[in-house]
């Protein structure tokens, strides 16, 4: 089938609601006959495979592959398309965060990803990382410390589908983040932009931006913008509990750019680090821990907004 569709759904994702997007637009796709593939996903990492796969098999033939899912679906998707520039990728959101929705723009965006299949695809900045031996892309952020380990705890988290049921699904991380609240230790971290080294004590995280949103909605980088050409850094430190918990209050708003412990750069390349290796996460999903090196790929990529 030259120049079809082909969909990668995740079908746990949003606890069932991807898959009644998904029948949705499949019942669209069939009244208008328009042809398409469609593939589910069986594990964690599967999108990647299924993605990788497609690609490797129809290459120049394949144009676009849509993800039905969460921001784990899209990074997935991204990486397993990783090498096969010239396919456009479309996304619709179903997942219990969807910062790649909020920071993309595409809640803003008027009708279906189908009806947006008839605009042109536009170019964004794309992250890379790596943490140890592999490379990762990534659509959001990288963090390095707290909001790594906030994301692991989320992921783990035993109510996690119940709030998806139930259609709190954000309140997740929310959950999280007061578990690992009392439990994480903030310690020493450098961090290297563009070859200029700033040492923090006593940091809760380091957080790489690719857009202003992480975590199901904190606007932890204000001014980050995924076309820009430019990487967002944000440093939390030498905060005590209690405020730690202040911020996190003003963050969704993106209100706490005033915070003396709150330090803000940007930059092309990041490396971060300590005497002591803390998490790291991409796009909420475990990566590996410190040292992490940040780089980026200017308009390298193309989503269907």
């Amino acid at each position: 089938m030259e120049n079809s569709i082909y969909f990668i759904i995740n079908p746990v994702a949003g606890n069932g609601r991807s898959l009644r997007v998904w029948k949705k637009m499949k019942a669209e796709m069939e009244k208008k006959n328009m042809e398409y593939r469609s593939f589910m996903t069986d594990y964690a990492g599967h999108a990647e495979v299924l993605a990788r796969q497609i690609a490797s098999i129809h290459d120049y033939r394949l144009k676009t592959v849509i993800g039905i899912g969460g921001d784990g679906t899209i990074h997935e998707i991204v990486n397993g398309l990783s090498g096969f520039d010239h396919i456009q990728i479309g996304y619709a959101a179903s997942g219990s965060g969807n910062d790649f929705k909020k920071g993309y723009g595409s809640s803003k965006a008027k009708g279906s990803i189908l009806t947006r299949l008839n605009r042109q695809a536009k170019s964004y900045d794309l992250g890379c990382c790596r943490a140890g031996k592999a490379d990762r892309l990534f659509v959001n952020s990288i963090g390095a410390g707290f909001d790594a380990y906030v994301a692991k705890l989320s992921n783990e988290m035993s109510w996690k589908k119940f709030l998806n049921r139930a259609g709190a699904g954000s309140f997740v991380y929310t959950l999280a983040l007061m578990k690992g609240l009392f439990t994480y230790q903030p310690g020493p971290l450098s961090v290297t932009i563009d070859g200029e080294e700033k040492v923090f004590e006593k940091v809760w995280l380091a957080a790489v931006s690719n857009h202003p949103f992480y975590g199901g909605g904190m606007k932890i980088s204000p001014d980050a913008r995924p076309d820009d050409g430019l990487l967002n850094v944000t440093v939390v430190h030498g905060l005590s509990r209690g405020k730690l918990l202040l911020l996190f209050g003003l963050v969704f708003a993106g209100r706490h750019k005033g915070l003396k412990e709150v330090c803000m750069m940007e930059g092309h390349e990041i490396t971060i680090s300590g005497p002591v290796s803390v998490m790291v996460h991409a796009d909420g999903e475990y990566l590996g821990e410190t040292p992490v090196t940040v780089t980026l790929r200017p308009k390298s990529i193309k989503y269907y907004i």
